[in-house]
């Protein structure tokens, strides 16, 4: 059973639009996925628009691909170094942290993840 970053049973992330490697609606991963598709966030604007000029548009439908295209607020089972990225530019997108898996912490830093939850009366 996959854990999310405090050791807990993983949350899912979000049905509509389906996310997740597997579509499944959790944001866990296994060796086949590169992309360690991990952390589950809240996007925006500024975060859709800084992937599309970093070359992963999330904003145009790819149907093929049973990917709608996400608009701000749609949450969305991101890749780990996709967030590490945005947050070094300033526009990571919010965390819900209950339902990123622990395999995120192998690229992004646990106070990271905590600073940009949705809830923010999580502690270190």
């Amino acid at each position: 059973m996959a854990k999310n970053i405090f050791g807990e049973p993983l949350k899912s992330c979000c049905t509509a639009p389906l996310t997740g490697y597997f579509r499944d609606g959790y944001c866990r991963t296994d060796k086949s996925d590169y992309g360690n598709h991990t952390v589950c966030v809240i996007v925006t604007k500024e975060f859709l628009e800084f992937s599309k000029r970093n070359g992963n548009d999330l904003i145009t439908p790819q149907p093929k691909y049973l990917f709608p295209g996400l608009k701000a607020g749609d949450k969305w089972c991101l890749c780990a170094n996709r967030w590490q990225e945005a947050l070094e530019a300033g526009c990571a997108p919010k965390v819900e942290l209950e339902a990123t898996d622990e395999k995120a912490l192998q690229t992004i830093k646990m106070k990271d993840l905590i600073s940009h939850a949705k809830k923010q009366d999580v502690q270190l």
